[in-house]
């Protein structure tokens, strides 16, 4: 059975894609993500000598600033810019620099749902701009449930609000990588089986879970080719 979606997509289908990088001329990376009418950019400043207090000086450290598009930083401001510095450490090459703070900058410049997919998925973008060492790629998506237990893809606003739940997802794209082959396996298993970020909003069985897991994969391998693309 089709749901009926007011854009007209089909339940597997995502919005509009597009990716542009260097369009900040101050920046050290910048990059713009959007997927249909949601649209965020991103800017890289660093890596800057020293780290901020309760951060490990032998590493590499990251800080995110969340911008609004209007109005004050807010609880959920904050929680995406904890999902996303969590997000971009657990890609990039920490040893590299040691000792260093480089600070992503994000922009909102629209949000019409799928906000924190688009947010990871520019801020990858902006660091490979910047040439930040990366031990992979990472793509994001959303993945919702609506009432009546079928999943949708990439859904826009007022889908998100009229979902039983919804989970923004993140995985590796690890079939380039800088590490030696074999390294990036954990549990035997290679890392490109795995997951990175799952944030969850709404309820949903353990099994919607898991189909949204297997949904979210498959679009974002398809979302994998484009960035790569797009990136070289």
């Amino acid at each position: 059975m089709e749901i009926d979606r007011g854009d007209g997509r089909k339940p597997n289908q995502l919005r509009p894609v597009a990716c542009s990088r260097g369009i900040l001329n101050r920046a050290h990376g910048s990059a713009s993500w959007s997927q249909g009418e949601t649209k965020v950019l991103a800017a890289v400043y660093g890596p800057k000598a020293g780290t901020k207090k309760n951060e490990n000086p032998e590493k590499a450290c990251f800080e995110v600033i969340w911008k609004p598009k209007t109005g004050q930083i807010g609880k959920p401001e904050k929680e995406c810019e904890m999902i996303l510095k969590r997000t971009l450490q657990s890609i990039c090459l920490l040893n590299v620099h040691p000792n260093t703070t480089t600070s992503i900058i994000i922009q909102v410049v629209n949000d019409d749902g799928g906000l924190l997919p688009c947010a990871i998925n520019a801020a990858c973008a902006a660091l490979v701009d910047a040439g930040i060492p990366l031990k992979h790629l990472a793509a994001a998506i959303c993945c919702s449930l609506a009432k009546n237990g079928r999943v949708l893809l990439d859904p826009n606003k007022s889908e998100e609000q009229n979902m039983k739940g919804f989970v923004y997802l993140a995985f590796p794209n690890s079939i380039q990588s800088v590490l030696p082959e074999g390294s990036l396996q954990v549990g035997g298993e290679p890392v490109e089986h795995g997951i990175i970020t799952s944030v969850t909003h709404g309820g949903m069985s353990v099994d919607d879970y898991l189909l949204c897991l297997q949904r979210g994969r498959a679009a974002c391998e398809k979302l994998s080719v484009f960035i790569r693309s797009s990136l070289k």
